[in-house]
């Protein structure tokens, strides 16, 4: 039996359960399958976007699930050709009604687009959102430090989360700090390194998953959360999620963290948020 996630304080008064699971590039066809058997395994936090166009079958799991809404922690997020102010709440709304929801927990701008420079615009509208209580939480994926600068300034109000890029070898360390300096969480995509790097053949990470009896990934994940970081790991096969979300019943040491700290390259697997347009 897992235990059940632990939850971090968000800056809104809410909170957000530190492990969840993700549904980037899960096939529709395959989503609603696939979030049942998250649910079922355990996961209370479900993280989707509009542009993963699985919305739909997400919500439609939830509804099966027989969950109780507060019971699950979800998450989407705007579509990158929807940041014009006056398609932001067209977007929202379609996006409750895509999930079957009356509000959501935490809602995200995808990526910041600074080449159309809409996202401070954006912003403002998001806290209207958090203002009526339509989402309990505002945030942000994939901001760089002077794009979250520009939207703390212009309305005074820090996004509650940042969604970026995360694993062993991008460890986005002035980010974090920067985060930390604004009650930001942080929260990890690519968490395992999307097998880019050979992260699980890494001395450091084979010595601690031998040391505790576990597998290189659980190894990666609880890294994760000991460095204090949401993270949302995705698999479509359920021993494979059940396995992701048993990861409370060890500890890393203080020198296996350093360890695996020290693998830190700065290298992205992903677009960088300068230049995706």
């Amino acid at each position: 039996m897992t235990a059940s996630a632990p939850s971090l304080a968000l800056s809104s008064g809410t909170s957000i359960p530190q492990l969840g699971f993700g549904v980037f590039l899960v096939d529709p066809a395959d989503t609603q399958r696939v979030v049942e058997d998250a649910l079922e395994v355990g996961y209370r936090h479900i993280d989707t976007a509009t542009g993963y166009n699985n919305e739909k079958e997400v919500g439609a799991a939830l509804k099966a699930s027989g969950l109780a809404r507060d019971e699950v922690f979800v998450t989407t997020k705007l579509r990158n050709d929807h940041h014009k102010a006056r398609d932001v709440e067209g977007a929202f709304e379609r996006s409750l009604e895509a999930l079957g929801l009356d509000s959501l927990d935490l809602y995200l701008i995808h990526w910041p687009m600074p080449a159309n420079d809409f996202y401070v615009d954006t912003w403002k509208t998001f806290t209207s959102f958090a203002a009526d209580g339509r989402a309990r939480a505002i945030g942000v994926s994939n901001f760089e430090i002077d794009h979250l600068e520009r939207i703390i300034d212009a309305t005074g109000q820090a996004p509650a989360v940042n969604q970026v890029e995360l694993h062993p070898i991008f460890q986005q360390r002035a980010l974090r700090e920067f985060h930390a300096k604004h009650s930001i969480v942080t929260e990890s995509w690519g968490p395992l390194g999307q097998g880019k790097y050979d992260l699980f053949g890494m001395a450091s990470i084979q010595v601690a998953a031998a040391a505790h009896g576990v597998t290189p990934a659980q190894v990666v994940l609880r890294w994760h959360l000991q460095t204090g970081l949401v993270v949302i790991p995705k698999s479509n096969h359920r021993e494979r999620m059940a396995q992701n979300l048993d990861v409370f019943g060890f500890e890393l040491s203080a020198d296996e963290m350093a360890a695996i700290d020290a693998l830190d390259e700065n290298r992205r697997v992903g677009g960088n948020p300068l230049e995706v347009n």
